[in-house]
């Protein structure tokens, strides 16, 4: 993470740079410059995880060109919870409060935010690797095995982010 922090930095302009120089500005540039990583980084979560939703929207495809109906209800619930995730991820306010946001977070409380977006990018492996068992486990007798774990995995991700979430907007 520290990469896209550094990267959105180093793009400011020279005004900009100017401006940070100046008593006052900084903390306010530095807020500026998180949102702008916030906003990045849930781009990027959201991105993975929408490949890992076509992925599972093509296996219930696959399951329902070979007639097997009966699982579908099951990889739905998967299907609606990544969804889920992913709107959510994608139309949360960004985050790290501006100067004049009603709702501050703390400095310390972002280790914690930094540590929940840790979380949900470690999730996002778990979740491509429950996909991964799903698909190799179609026509097998781990299949209900293997659709209750992506079911918990997609869990896992809603109950990060609304921690995250709950975190930005009230903090510790």
């Amino acid at each position: 993470m520290g990469d896209i922090f550094d990267k959105v930095v180093s793009e400011q302009d020279v005004f900009k740079k100017i401006l940070s120089k100046l008593p006052g500005f900084k903390g306010y540039f530095e807020r500026s410059d998180r949102r702008a990583v916030d906003k990045m980084l849930r781009e990027l979560i959201s991105d993975h995880y929408q490949k890992q939703w076509s992925r599972l929207s093509a296996i219930q495809r696959d399951l329902v060109n070979a007639g097997k109906i009966e699982l579908l209800d099951d990889v739905e619930t998967a299907s609606i919870k990544l969804r889920t995730f992913i709107d959510k991820v994608k139309t949360a306010a960004y985050g790290y409060a501006g100067f004049f946001d009603a709702v501050k977070i703390k400095e310390d409380d972002l280790a914690q935010v930094y540590q929940y977006d840790l979380t949900l990018l470690t999730l996002l492996d778990s979740v491509t690797a429950a996909i991964d068992n799903l698909e190799a486990s179609i026509d097998t007798d781990g299949m209900p095995a293997a659709i209750r774990n992506l079911i918990q995995k997609a869990q896992d991700s809603l109950d990060a982010f609304d921690k995250r979430a709950e975190l930005m907007k009230f903090g510790q």
